[in-house]
């Protein structure tokens, strides 16, 4: 019988520790009862059981796992002992270096405007704890655990589910270790120096975003390194390459005839790389560093086949799946050795970091299969991830032959092979006695695909009603090259050539049999053509991430599909790139931009895939999988099942309980993978406190030193009475994306909930309806009295002026419509922009005013007072700071510091170290908030009863970001909270470097004090 229903399985926020978690029964289903707690790190399979599995004697196959729980107790020791470490806060900081510390504040800090995932701070925890604070004995320990698979390597493993952020784990990573080792030079510990493998190009190409210098790099994107300290990061040296790079060149040149000639009798002559040619060719920039990371992705393609180990379990295997077993082995023995050749060449060790939602030894290795590798000492398995909303919840089949042992489509291929008169290939299509034709397909897998493309075709009329700009995706996984293509023209059509009675040949083209789906256009009978862009593609993951050119047959297959992306190249002017791209790079760029407006994969609705499909693919809007070949173990499954677990959305819905962010649940259909979960977890440990520091407001002996500051939440203006024009500009421009209203998969839970959303016609609203409604949000909101009247008289020029600018500002793209406005938040940024085109048509400027937080108008300097294991602090001038200690985390603030004391001026200062003064502004269109160094409080020369408070800030270089925070002290914030007048008097100072602060300052009050006399 199947688990109870579950309406919504997300239980805990993803920014947060797992507090709670679905209670399993002896057999490993969901029971329906929430339990407090973290779940423990260990081997179950909580899956759907099919309602009918009836085992037969002696039967060995997937389902035999089913049930089977195993806890993982070396990751549960430090898990637990990580968790102790982390719950002393500031405490638990002392034994790590400066460095390290700011860090992890900067990634632990509550509020963040771009939260990490706390799978992905606690394994980076976990690195930083093995490193900085555990004992040397913990690192010996490691090194026995590997001793076996590894004798010359010391590897370091986290577990992390697919979507859960593994690059972001990389990039934190790096940061680390490369600011470390900027800040200390000869430590043994640090380097700059990082070799990243990839088992694929499209994820190394994907992988590009950690170096520093990109563009799109993930510190900035991710606020994953405090600005103060992204200068240090260029310093690191970062190599991205896939394992096929490992292989070794062949290093004669010369032609085929000249090597036969020189080979004479004794056979081929072949001159390959020796390691340090190799070493050199790959990642030359590292060589003359001290010491050298190696980050493995997707690490369960690395390892060495155990010595002497029969392999036993290749019996179980037919001949297909045995050779694909020879071929992981030979990729792993590649990969491994290439590493084992680097630290040979480099003289020193060398750490390797894998990362992978899978470390488990393969088939072949010699290690039972599926074997947690034991070197893994962190682990947020998957169903961690779909309890805390990070991915997709799948679906599996339980029941759709009554009595069945179990469902027909809960592994197609199997039953096919089995059951089936007509039996899909197993090689390729010469090796067929008589080659299947797409429409001899066998009636389990049409009927499986037609089920499953009945709930896409509402899905993805779902989206299309709500704005989608691209489509959900369906993707088939297949065994071979014979069945894909097979696979590909019953879905989206193909041509054949028929002969008719006299033997004269024509050409037919055949239209797909899922519309959807179909490459084919139907204009009339006789009147069928291939369409310019397919919406179907054909892939062969092995081919395109080898970095080596197509197979003559594959590209024969793929023909129809290259040429069409040619042909959009073409008409799009890049004619030049449609010319000399090879035809794997076009294949990858498809692949890699589906789901990606604007790009060549944007149409993209189905993907027909030999292999497991790309893996490091991230497209987020895969909704359904088919697959089309044999799984015998649970590793393939989950590896496949990943490609579709990203989430759609990363917006919140709620909070919990503490405040933390809560996803929605999200949703993929799965036929033809018997998949269950492989989780994981761990227990704790104690480990005394640390001395800590506390710095605090010294009260009362220095109460007449207090410092109080508005906490503005936004501004507005008040206009002087009058008519309202509207002068709109380029910043008055709005554009909405279907990113505004992220589609919703409509599905079943995997354990019986089902939900469905749609826009309720919202499309149909009338212009001129939604122009009243957002003029009289605007009124509102934004046009008020200074004792926050509406101002009704104003809603007719006003009306007009908002359908001037729906008429020329407002731009809808993917599908959407101006209907979004009826919605608060998309509302909300439209009369923002209206009203800040509003002038009044009378003489005479508005007034600016602080929007001020309701529940807490003012903030002090009183109320300062927090722990630090930080050991390098500024003792402040007794009479002009509050606060005992100032906490320095560079040396310019203890100089800033050290000049505001001999300042006469100065009344009276403090740093804004947890003391709550934020300034609010808008970085392009997302809001941020700004914490300026320092308030300072001086005389002008107005007397010490009117002073005036400085807002100082300190800095290095300039920045496009910084120039959008100082913008807003200038012209917003000093402003308003001037024009109110319950806080005294305010301006912003900015000094470029720690030096010269008292000149500085002391210029900008004389140039004020000539100002006033003028």
């Amino acid at each position: 019988m199947t688990g109870p229903v579950i309406d919504n399985p997300i239980l805990n926020s993803p920014f947060a520790e797992p507090s709670r978690h679905w209670e399993l029964d002896e057999n490993g289903i969901p029971t329906g009862t929430p339990a407090l707690g973290r779940r423990r790190s260990e081997f179950i399979v909580p899956v759907p059981p099919p309602k009918h599995k009836v085992k037969a004697q002696a039967t060995l196959d997937l389902e035999d796992e089913y049930g089977k729980r195993q806890p993982n107790d070396y990751i549960n020791e430090i898990r637990a002992k990580v968790a102790q470490w982390r719950s002393l806060g500031e405490q638990g900081l002392r034994p790590v270096t400066p460095v390290t510390a700011r860090l992890l504040r900067h990634w632990r800090e509550h509020g963040r405007a771009r939260p990490l995932f706390f799978c992905q701070v606690e394994a980076v925890e976990t690195a930083i704890w093995l490193t900085e604070v555990a004992p040397r004995a913990e690192t010996e320990r490691l090194r026995t655990l590997n001793s076996e698979a590894n004798p010359d390597l010391l590897r370091i493993a986290f577990k992390l589910a697919t979507g859960a952020g593994k690059t972001t784990v990389m990039g934190m990573l790096i940061a680390w270790q490369t600011l470390n080792a900027a800040r200390t030079r000869n430590s043994t510990r640090f380097t700059d120096a990082f070799l990243i493998v990839a088992p694929g190009l499209t994820v190394r190409d994907r992988l590009r975003v950690l170096h520093p210098s990109d563009p799109s790099n993930i510190y900035a994107a991710l606020d994953i390194v405090p600005r103060e300290l992204r200068d240090d990061l260029q310093r690191a040296r970062i190599v991205i390459t896939n394992f096929h790079a490992f292989k070794k060149r062949e290093t004669l040149e010369a032609p085929k005839l000249a090597k036969e000639i020189l080979a004479g009798r004794t056979g081929k002559v072949e001159r390959p790389e020796t390691d340090g040619q190799m070493a050199q060719r790959i990642c030359k920039d590292l060589l003359g560093r001290k010491r050298i990371i190696v980050i493995n992705d997707e690490a369960h393609h690395c390892y060495r086949q155990k010595v002497g180990a029969a392999d036993d379990a290749g019996a179980k295997l037919d001949a297909e799946g045995k050779a694909e077993a020879k071929k992981n082995n030979a990729a792993a023995r590649l990969w491994i050795s290439g590493i084992e050749a680097l630290q040979r060449v480099v003289g020193q060790p060398v750490l390797v970091y894998d990362l992978s939602a899978t470390p488990f030894f393969l088939r072949g290795s010699g290690y039972p299969e599926g074997t947690l590798f034991p070197w893994v000492v962190s682990d947020f398995s998957l169903i961690d991830a779909i309890e805390c909303g990070i991915v997709k919840v799948p679906r599996v089949p339980v029941q759709d032959l009554p009595g069945a042992d179990e469902p027909v489509y809960r592994h197609v291929y199997r039953y096919i092979q089995e059951h089936s008169d007509v039996k899909l290939p197993k090689a390729g299509r010469a090796k067929q006695g008589k080659p299947l034709t797409p429409d001899q397909l066998p009636s389990q897998l049409t009927g499986a695909l037609q089920a499953l493309y009945g709930h896409y075709r509402q899905v993805f009329e779902n989206w299309a009603s709500r704005g989608g700009s691209t489509p959900p995706v369906f993707i088939v996984v297949c065994n071979n090259t014979a069945t894909s293509k097979l696979v590909h023209d019953w879905i989206a059509g193909y041509e054949r050539i028929e002969t008719d009675a006299g033997g004269a040949e024509r050409r037919v083209i055949v239209p797909g049999n899922l519309p959807l789906f179909s490459n084919v256009t139907q204009a009339g009978i006789g009147q069928s053509s291939m369409v310019e862009r397919p919406v179907t593609i054909l892939i062969d993951s092995e081919e395109l991430e080898s970095g080596e050119a197509l197979s003559d047959n594959f590209r024969k297959l793929a023909g129809p599909e290259i040429d069409a992306f040619k042909r959009e190249l073409r008409a799009r002017g890049r004619h030049a790139q449609a010319e000399t791209v090879t035809d794997s790079d076009l294949l990858r760029e498809v692949m890699n931009t589906v789901g990606q407006p604007g790009r060549l994969g944007e149409p993209i609705r189905c993907v027909v895939s030999v292999s497991m499909l790309t893996e490091g693919w991230d497209a987020r809007t895969v909704t359904h999988v088919l697959g089309v070949r044999a799984f015998g173990t649970q590793l393939l499954c989950e590896q496949v099942i990943g490609r579709a677990l990203r989430r759609v959305s990363y917006d919140p819905v709620g909070v919990d309980d503490a405040g933390n962010a809560m996803f929605a649940p999200e949703y993929a259909e799965v036929l033809g993978i018997p998949f269950s979960f492989v989780p994981a977890n761990s227990k704790a440990d104690y480990t005394p406190p640390k001395k800590t520091t506390q710095v605090h407001a010294v009260l009362p002996e220095r109460a007449a030193l207090e410092i109080r500051f508005p906490r503005v939440i936004g501004y507005r203006t008040v206009l002087p009475p009058g008519r309202i024009t509207a002068a709109f500009t380029n910043e008055s421009r709005l554009t909405i994306t279907p990113e505004d209203a992220p589609p919703e998969a409509v599905n079943a839970a995997i354990i019986g909930a089902e939900h469905t959303l749609t826009l309720n016609d919202l499309r149909h609203q009338r212009d001129t309806t939604i122009a009243f409604h957002l003029a009289g949000h605007t009124l509102r909101t934004w046009f008020r009295d200074s004792e926050d009247h509406l101002k009704p008289w104003l809603f007719p020029p006003l009306l007009t002026i908002t359908r001037r600018w729906m008429a020329e500002c407002l731009t809808c793209l993917g599908g959407t419509f101006p209907a979004y406005l009826l919605w608060r938040d998309i509302g909300d940024k439209a009369a923002e922009r209206i009203f800040r085109a509003c002038t009044p048509e009378v003489a005479g400027p508005g007034t600016l005013r602080p929007i001020l937080d309701p529940y807490n108008e003012a903030g002090s300097s009183r109320h300062v007072s927090f722990a630090t294991t930080k050991t390098n602090f500024w003792p402040p001038d007794a009479t002009k700071c509050q606060v005992n200690l100032i906490v320095c985390d560079e040396n310019w603030e203890a100089a800033a510091a050290q000049a505001l004391d001999g300042m006469p001026e100065v009344l009276r200062y403090v740093k804004n170290d947890r003391l709550g003064f934020e300034v609010p502004y808008v970085d392009g269109s997302t809001e941020r908030h700004y914490r300026p160094d320092f308030i300072v409080v001086v005389d002008d020369g107005r007397g010490p009863d009117d002073p005036l408070h400085l807002v100082l800030e300190v800095k290095g270089r300039q920045t496009a970001q910084d120039d959008a925070k100082h913008d807003t002290m200038r012209k917003l914030w000093v402003p308003a909270v001037n024009a109110l007048g319950r806080f005294g008097r305010w301006d912003f100072c900015r000094v470029d470097g720690p030096y010269g602060v008292d000149e500085i300052i002391r210029r900008r009050l004389n140039a004020d004090a000539l100002s006033r006399a003028a």
